[in-house]
Parts: C-alpha cells; structure tokens; sequence
C-alpha cells in the first residue's frame, strides 16, 4: 500500500510539473514585450509560489507538523483555486496548439512553423494576434474562477438557503397531514472556520419550527474530537418530536490511521456520547414509531450503506425494520443515496420517503429552477433534491456544511423543509 501511494504521489506531482511548465509558455508569451525587470519578477513569483506549495505540502506530509486546521484549510483552498485556473488555462492553451500543429501540418510553405503560424504574427492591423487572444481569454476566465472561487469561501460558505417540498403520500394518516420535517445533513464541523454564521444557520433551523428534524449523516470530517466544540450550538436545535440522526461514511474514523482498535473504538464510543450530548436520537439500524391520535408512522435509521465500493456497507436495513411490519408508512434516513436504489426503490414499498446527503452537490455547479448541474451527476444517478418513482420519494440534500475546499461555488448549504400531505 505504501508503494502504492509512493506512485500515485509521484503521477500527480509530474502532473503538476508538467501543468506549471505548460502554463509558464503562456505566462513568457503575455509578458515577453515587459521590460527585462518585471519579466524576472514575473518568473519568481510564478516559480516560488509552485516550488513553495510542493515544498509545504510535502513536509507537513513527511513531518506531520503542527499546522492549525484553519491554516491548512485556506492554503488547500488557494492551492485549489489556483490548480482550477491553469487547468482552464491549460485548455486554451491546448486549442491554440492544435489549431497551430494543424496549420503547420498541412502547410504547403516548408517555413519554420512558428512564421507560417498567424498566431504568432502581429495582426494585420495592428491588434492582438490570436495565440494572445486565446492565451488573455484562457487565463481570464480562470482568474473569474479564481475570483468566484473566493466569493465561495468568504461568502458562499455559510449562505444557508431553506428550500420547502411537499411530499404527496398515499395512505398517510389523517394525523399526520401537514407533518413538517427539516432535514440537514453533511456538518462536518472539523471544517468550520465562522462560528457566528454556523449560529445563524442553527437558528434559521430552529425558525422553521419542525415536527421532527432528521440529521443524515457526516457530523465530521475525520474524528469525534472534531465535534467536541460544536455539541453546544448544534444541541440547540429543536423540534416538536425531537431530532433523529444516523451516521455518514465520515464518522466512523475510516479515514484515520489508527495507533490501535481501541483508539478507534474509543472514538466510536465519544461519536455516540456527541449525539446524546446534542439531545439527537442516533438510530443505527434502528426505529422509532411516532403516534398521533392512535395513528402510527415509522422512522427508520440505518447504518451507512453504498452501492459505491470505495465506502463502507455498515448499514442492515433488515435489522433497522424490525418491529416496523405492522406500520404502513415508513421514513428512513440513510446517508448515501445510492442506496435507495439498491435496496430501498421497489424493495421496500413502505418506505415512502428516503432521506440522504454526502454528495454535497460537489459544492459547486449550476443550481436553478431551470437547470441543474453539478460534476456529482457524473458519479451518482441521484445527486442532489427530489427524486420520485412510483409511489417512493428520494431527497438529496445538498450538506449544511463543507469538506475539503472551505466554501461554495453555486451549490450552497441547504436547511430542507419538507412537508407530508395526504395524496
């Protein structure tokens, strides 16, 4: 395994290389007209900033220093943003170099390719040639992404949107009509950086005034230490019913390495005690039976489960039923929505609506009325908002929190409001 990772580093860190000298040619074709002086200023700060990303992100690897959680989150998010800008780059780059391979390629006049190539001649009338064209508009709409990318972080990463659905069930009882869930899922409170603005997404929580609230998974990032600070603001939420949560692939501490399986326990133990502590009622596969007026639903909790091999398959639904047989209308809460259609679509019929997070949406992509569009629908069938077949519904919720980069571009943290009606 350690050979293995020893060689993924090593493809990636050529990758790199290769981006940074492929994006220098562009850099020396925009600035080959400056004086001798700025062009070496241009090359330090280009270099320095490459040389000075490998070089820490290397040692804090190699060393494990001590670097704050805050700190590493926004050097990862510069690096980030920065690898998206030369990559868009690179892309024009890679137009202007075939469109002057081709033109070199079929040239009838056997003439050093760069002459024969009007890209790098000075227009006719004097403007810019298009190699310049394309190399301004490639790095301008990085610099937008970049630009984008900071608005995310400073604004977008607490920009808290309620989105309210109406779920139509047939067979729902007369005592629920008008039953009112909020769902929230994917925390991951290891990556908050504003507890103000986390503090007022709890409250626009609690303003919905919930019969129930459903936690769907990912309360953090890595370990349950992560949590120890947040278990008084996320402990304010409240509901009617009480608040009801399982846990995400994230909060078993899979992604740690371990000195022992009792660390790991120990952490498993403290992740249990953090939901007790909040007043949250962890069902790991398990139920609870809500009753009105002698009128009975089920609320159903499992385990993480995912068709995707690379997350764990915790979760026995079979178990999490038990004792439900007689109820005729069940919710269930399951964090990776591939599981809907493995073992829940057309499977479980009385399971009528699914509840599930962990895509995030990507935390970026296009997200309105009209169209919706994230590289999350690339890897999941069901990524993000209401889904229905038959008589079951699925709802993806886009996380009210954020992992990896700090922030988000056009796909922003969600409180779901959904309301029960009788079809």
């Amino acid at each position: 395994m350690f050979k293995s990772k020893i060689i993924g580093f090593s493809f990636f860190f050529l990758l790199f290389v290769l981006i940074d000298i492929y994006c220098w040619q562009g850099v020396k074709l925009l600035i080959k007209n400056f004086s001798p002086g700025i062009r070496k200023f241009v090359a330090w700060i280009y270099w320095g900033y490459s040389v000075g990303m490998v070089v820490f992100f290397t040692a804090v690897r190699l060393t494990q220093a001590p670097v704050s959680s805050i700190t590493m989150r926004f050097i990862g998010a510069l690096a980030f943003a920065v690898i998206m800008v030369k990559l868009i780059w690179v892309l024009f780059l890679l137009v202007d170099d075939i469109q002057r391979f081709i033109q070199w390629l079929f040239s009838d006049i056997k003439l050093s390719w760069t002459k024969n190539t009007p890209g790098f001649e000075p227009a006719a009338n004097g403007g810019i040639s298009r190699s310049k064209f394309l190399n301004w508009l490639g790095l301008g709409i990085g610099m937008a992404f970049l630009g984008n990318a900071i608005w995310g972080v400073v604004k977008g990463a607490h920009n808290y949107i309620v989105r309210k659905r109406t779920l139509k069930i047939d067979g729902l009882p007369d005592a629920f009509n008008g039953f009112k869930i909020v769902q929230i899922s994917d925390v991951h409170c290891g990556s908050f950086w504003d507890r103000e603005a986390v503090q007022k997404g709890i409250e626009l929580i609690n303003e919905q005034n919930a019969d129930v609230v459903f936690f769907t998974g990912d309360l953090v990032n890595d370990t349950s230490k992560e949590a120890e600070s947040w278990t008084d603001v996320f402990g304010k939420i409240k509901a009617k019913n009480g608040v009801f949560s399982i846990l995400g692939n994230h909060d078993y501490g899979d992604y740690v390495i371990w000195d022992s399986l009792e660390s790991k326990h120990q952490n498993m133990l403290q992740m249990y005690e953090h939901h007790k502590k909040m007043g949250w009622d962890l069902l790991l596969d398990e139920n609870r039976i809500l009753e009105r007026g002698g009128e009975k639903i089920a609320i159903v909790g499992v385990e993480n489960w995912s068709a995707k091999g690379r997350f764990p398959k915790y979760g026995d639904l079979k178990k999490a039923l038990k004792g439900t047989e007689e109820i005729p209308i069940k919710l269930l809460l399951s964090h990776d929505p591939s599981h809907w259609r493995e073992q829940v679509l057309e499977f479980q019929p009385e399971i009528r609506a699914t509840f599930s997070g962990h895509t995030h949406g990507m935390q970026f992509g296009v997200d309105t009325k009209f169209y919706r569009w994230s590289p999350a629908k690339y890897i999941y069938k069901e990524w993000m908002d209401l889904y229905k077949e038959g008589k079951q519904y699925l709802y993806v919720n886009r996380g009210f929190g954020y992992l990896g980069y700090p922030g988000r571009m056009g796909i922003f943290p969600e409180i779901t409001v959904v309301t029960l009606r009788k079809k």
